[in-house]
């Protein structure tokens, strides 16, 4: 939720006869967070939302996430590969979970298909990495167009559609407990804060409702069961929207990173947070410049988080062996820090190049078989050369 927006056609007042130019009613939609205390979007649609013609289990969808015991034992740090998840097919049904825990899972997408369906993620709100290609969401909202690079945020329950030209890799984060700005970055009226490392205007919003024909399957996922609804009429009817809560995109390289005197903790970095984990933005920056400083990042024992790092391109100080597309998971109850020789070699830098996407937990983060597929050998005994 980044402030609140409108469009299309609205009636004067909320929950009051509001009719087109032939006397027909239009019909109100309340989209509520927090029950209804929360932020919350007021749809106006041509036909009710309500009918449906049949409902069923579906036996489409993608995974739920499972462990597999024998691909986080013994405790040690992982690299692995999204470059081995296999192209093809829909997002609908081609996402790949490597990793989990009760506050999120992380999913690998390389989707070359539009989907054919509509989708609704019950079981949380979804923050996506675009990696590579581009795309059009589709949502009640409008049309939201997204480019390698861009995070897409797509609220709980929403329903939308991907249409791909081409192939969409990604990554998505699914969080329960929701995805939001910190805190820490708004004002008491809710507005970004000067000293944020981001504005208004670099979040891309939906371009207006849509009110045109479209699939009649709804999918809706609901404690990682697929339910399958076949509508009455199509849902992409809505005339006009008013609200805080809708899908949208932000460029990474719009963040304005912090830098100072020496090393400043990771935190500086901070782009989203849900209440079990943060996501972070390396982007290109100045360094550290005391005289005498270190840029590269200090070992150090985190205690309380896991932390991931999906490597998208540039020279990473800390880190060798890595390229685009490697995703490293460092758990908590091991010492982190920079491949040997990287912390000496660092001294004298004075800007990275480096991109790159980081999300700590503070729940242990437990691979999946698909993670086990992907992994590289050899990468914690990397640190012993």
């Amino acid at each position: 939720m980044i402030e609140r927006r409108f469009a299309g056609i609205l009636p004067p007042k909320p929950h009051t006869a509001f009719r087109d130019a032939e006397g027909h009613l239009y019909y109100e939609e309340m989209f509520t967070r927090g029950g209804f205390s929360g932020a919350f979007t007021y749809f106006y649609h041509r036909k009710p939302i309500t009918p449906t013609r049949d409902v069923a289990v579906s036996t489409r969808g993608f995974h739920a996430p499972a462990a597999a015991e024998d691909a986080h034992r013994p405790l040690k740090r992982r690299l692995y590969d999204s470059n081995k998840i296999p192209a093809g097919g829909q997002a609908i049904d081609r996402r790949v979970p490597v990793l989990f825990n009760g506050d999120v899972t992380v999913y690998l997408v390389r989707a070359t298909e539009t989907d054919d369906a509509y989708f609704a993620n019950g079981d949380g709100d979804e923050l996506w990495y675009v990696q590579d290609g581009a795309a059009r969401l589709e949502s009640p909202c409008g049309w939201l167009d997204v480019v390698s690079g861009d995070y897409v945020w797509v609220p709980h329950s929403m329903m939308h559609r991907w249409h791909v030209g081409g192939e969409l890799r990604a990554m998505a984060l699914e969080a329960p407990a929701g995805v939001m700005i910190p805190r820490e970055f708004r004002n008491p009226v809710g507005q970004l804060k000067m000293d944020a490392p981001y504005t208004h205007r670099d979040f891309v919003h939906p371009g207006g409702p849509l009110a045109q024909d479209g699939p009649r399957t709804l999918l809706v996922k609901k404690g990682g069961v697929f339910s399958h609804y076949t509508l009455a009429h199509a849902p992409m009817d809505v005339v006009g929207w008013d609200g805080f809560v809708y899908p949208w995109a932000f460029a990474i390289e719009k963040y304005q990173p912090k830098t100072g005197l020496v090393h400043l903790p990771p935190t500086i970095h901070s782009t989203f947070a849900s209440p079990g984990f943060l996501v972070c933005s390396f982007v290109p920056r100045v360094v550290d410049y005391h005289p005498q400083a270190i840029p590269c990042p200090y070992p150090h024992s985190s205690v309380d988080c896991d932390e991931i790092i999906l490597y998208l391109r540039g020279n990473f100080t800390s880190r060798r062996g890595v390229g685009p597309g490697c995703i490293s998971l460092h758990p908590s109850g091991i010492a982190h820090g920079p491949h040997p020789g990287a912390y000496e070699g660092s001294i004298g830098t004075t800007r990275t190049d480096e991109l790159a996407v980081m999300m700590d937990t503070f729940k242990p983060l437990v691979p999946t078989a698909q993670a086990k597929n992907i992994e590289v050998e050899g990468y914690h005994e990397s640190w012993a050369h």
